[in-house]
């Protein structure tokens, strides 16, 4: 695949996303919440990698305040200017602010290894139903995960991609350094 088709994918699936009304998009963040929630995958989880949502898209919000209540412990992204993301672990008092991209991360807190997240929830900007993910264009999760690109088994984490049902775009060739999805969960029925 071209970086052009890949571009212009992103863009069709971020414009389909962006043209959700608040309610549709607060509906259908709920309906995707209750499914992972009531997955296997979450259920069996202890460690959970979440996201803190920018504007428009999925808001996992239910999934964090779930796995809180059934003492779980969530961490979520932490981006540097040098290209590194590492998960840190928040708990609901914890103090966020928006990063140099404007996303929402903690302030402080103890930071873990990705290979001990049991799932990871990840926001993207397009997929497949291959379990291709096209995000925002940095590389963050592909390089963060770049170890579970050529595993035979996939033990963990496992990447559980939220995304409403309009970002869904026909298969793609993935590049080379595209780290695949365990699986996706949309608001579709």
């Amino acid at each position: 695949m071209t970086s052009n088709q890949k571009l212009d994918l992103r863009a069709s699936a971020l414009r389909a996303r962006r043209s959700l009304s608040d309610q549709q998009r607060e509906n259908a963040s709920t309906k995707i919440c209750e499914r992972v929630t009531h997955s296997h995958e979450f259920m069996a989880s202890k460690m959970v990698g979440c996201y803190l949502p920018t504007i428009d898209e999925v808001d996992p919000t239910n999934i964090i305040e779930r796995a809180w209540c059934a003492n779980k412990r969530v961490f979520v992204p932490v981006t540097d200017t040098h290209g590194a993301m590492s998960f840190c672990e928040i708990a609901p008092n914890t103090v966020v602010t928006r990063n140099h991209y404007g996303i929402w991360e903690p302030l402080s807190g103890t930071c873990v290894s990705v290979k001990q997240l049991d799932i990871v929830i990840t926001p993207l900007a397009a997929f497949d139903a291959a379990k291709n993910r096209i995000g925002m264009g940095g590389g963050y999760f592909d390089r963060c995960f770049h170890f579970l690109k050529n595993r035979c088994k996939w033990l963990r984490p496992k990447l559980i991609g939220v995304a409403f049902e309009c970002q869904r775009v026909e298969n793609f060739a993935p590049d080379a350094w595209d780290v695949p999805l365990y699986k996706t969960v949309t608001d579709a029925d």
